[in-house]
């Protein structure tokens, strides 16, 4: 007898998650963006990089690329999704539950990815922080 392996029979991914991994809004690069970041999870194996175009301190556009599973992509998706358009201070309010939810939820073994592109828009968004600080004016007087 044959048993036959689906990551959505053994780990019953919502259909909000479903969609997005099979339609991805937000996928690819980005030239001359503000900002880069990746970002990886040893344990297994995903990878994930975050392009942010910041002006004026918004969001003006995001786009990633994931090297993983459907909850992976899925989760890059919609980060972008909720950060696009926002500010930086708003961006950086965001938290991993959100983006789970977002999805109609994740199974508990696939919590990482959330994990994985929550670490990554921190790293992206600090580094555009830093990056800001280093080019500003000291205050003449």
């Amino acid at each position: 007898m044959t048993v036959e392996y689906t990551e959505r029979g053994m780990l019953k991914y919502s259909e909000k998650l479903l969609e997005r991994f099979r339609n991805p809004k937000h996928i690819g690069e980005m030239e001359n963006p503000t900002v880069v970041a990746e970002e990886g999870d040893p344990q297994c194996g995903d990878m994930f990089r975050l392009y942010l175009k910041i002006e004026d301190d918004r969001i003006v556009d995001a786009k990633f690329l994931s090297f993983g599973c459907a909850a992976n992509i899925a989760t890059g998706d919609m980060t972008v999704e909720l950060v696009k358009g926002k500010t930086v201070a708003e961006a950086e309010r965001l938290q991993i539950k959100e983006i789970a939810d977002a999805l109609g939820g994740l199974p508990l073994i696939k919590m990482h990815c959330a994990v994985l592109s929550y670490k990554t828009l921190k790293k992206a968004l600090a580094e555009y922080r830093k990056s800001r600080a280093g080019s500003v004016s000291p205050p003449q007087g």
